[in-house]
């Protein structure tokens, strides 16, 4: 990022669409070594140009392997390798690393076209792979109108499932509550006030309240949720989190679980704001309270996201947990370039049946969730 330098990606790109595309955000990870070659992500940003123009810029990175992506491709590098004899790796991801979240992938400056621009992107790709020696390019979430695009350039179109929240204009948490069946509607409001008559008090912090001295917290809830499961790798240092409390804090809301008697810090949600949307990336707890998870993740999540008027509210990948509790099935998208003809091939086939079985895994859910219409 410091190659491309901040104050010419700033003044081309503000307002960013997206924290995440933020410079801020991406020189951080590069920064505090979070994002390293040795952690099999190399900086490898793309930029579009004509002449000595820069019109459009996309983070991307050559990976050593599929960590921290959150669109599983492992199967098609051990089928590629195996059964082709194709080499899965290095490949290209265009994405905001250890992030699943929706976005554009491709910044474009003010006044340039942008859809002329994204559809010159899969030719970019092709060429860049072919130039780097690479087996493949993958964008990773982008929005479901970019996908469309880059899926009629030619890119294989990849469907997947996240349980995120919806704003249907509610004025209050009770006119969200209100779309439940009677028994949801009073299992959540026992999990919250449970969750109070714990002995906590929660507090959320924003702007000024926020600032580097919290990072310690914020990494040691983050750590504790990273150690509790076999599948968490510790992606993000203390300095990240230093980092981005300092320089976005603007964007930056922090749910704070604190102990009735002690007033110690027990448990913490790290959300981001930005751009009529409000994302959950990290949750820990450094003590167990009953329903701590649902009340610091979730309802106070929903809360402040009815307060700000936010179109969604996304928590995050995984969790069908979240589906009883009002966050519904909403498609997730990524689209893939492939080197390998016979690879390409194959993976098409497996798209085309994935996508089916994630269109009906959505309609049942959605039949599950019960919901009355807003």
């Amino acid at each position: 990022m410091r190659a491309f330098g901040e104050e010419r990606h700033r003044s081309l790109f503000e307002p960013y669409p997206s924290p995440f595309l933020s410079f801020a955000w991406l020189d951080a990870l590069e920064q505090t070594g979070c994002v390293t070659p040795e952690s099999g992500w190399m900086p490898c940003h793309i930029s579009l140009h004509r002449g000595e123009e820069t019109l459009a810029f996309a983070p991307a990175y050559v990976k050593g392997n599929s960590d921290g992506e959150f669109v599983f491709d492992q199967s098609w590098a051990r089928f590629a390798e195996r059964s082709l004899g194709v080499r899965y790796y290095p490949k290209l991801v265009l994405s905001v690393p250890f992030t699943p979240a929706t976005g554009p992938r491709l910044l474009v400056r003010s006044g340039a076209d942008r859809d002329e621009l994204l559809r010159a992107l899969p030719e970019a790709l092709r060429r860049l792979v072919d130039a780097l020696g690479l087996s493949s390019a993958h964008v990773l979430f982008p929005t479901r109108d970019d996908a469309d695009v880059l899926a009629e350039e030619g890119l294989a179109l990849r469907t997947g499932i996240q349980f995120q929240w919806h704003n249907a204009g509610y004025a209050t948490f009770d006119d969200f509550l209100s779309r439940f069946t009677s028994k949801r509607r009073n299992q959540i409001r026992r999990e919250r006030r449970d969750a109070l008559a714990s002995g906590i008090d929660i507090e959320v912090l924003t702007g000024s309240d926020l600032g580097p001295e919290l990072a310690s917290f914020v990494h040691a809830f983050y750590r504790a949720t990273v150690d509790r499961y076999l599948w968490g790798r510790p992606y993000l240092n203390q300095a990240f989190f230093e980092e981005v409390l300092s320089r976005l804090r603007y964007a930056i809301e922090l749910v704070v679980a604190r102990d009735r008697a002690s007033k110690r810090r027990i448990a913490g949600a790290f959300n981001v704001l930005g751009n009529g949307v409000l994302y959950g990336r990290y949750w820990g707890a450094l003590e167990e309270r009953s329903f701590l998870h649902f009340e610091v993740c979730f309802y106070r999540g929903i809360e402040r996201a009815i307060a700000h008027k936010v179109t969604r509210f996304e928590p995050g990948a995984g969790g069908e947990h979240k589906l009883v509790r009002g966050f519904a099935p909403t498609p997730t998208y990524s689209v893939h370039h492939l080197a390998s003809p016979r690879l390409d091939l194959t993976v098409r086939d497996f798209l085309r049946r994935e996508r089916h079985a994630v269109e009906r895994e959505i309609e049942e859910a959605t039949r599950e969730m019960r919901l009355k219409p807003a």
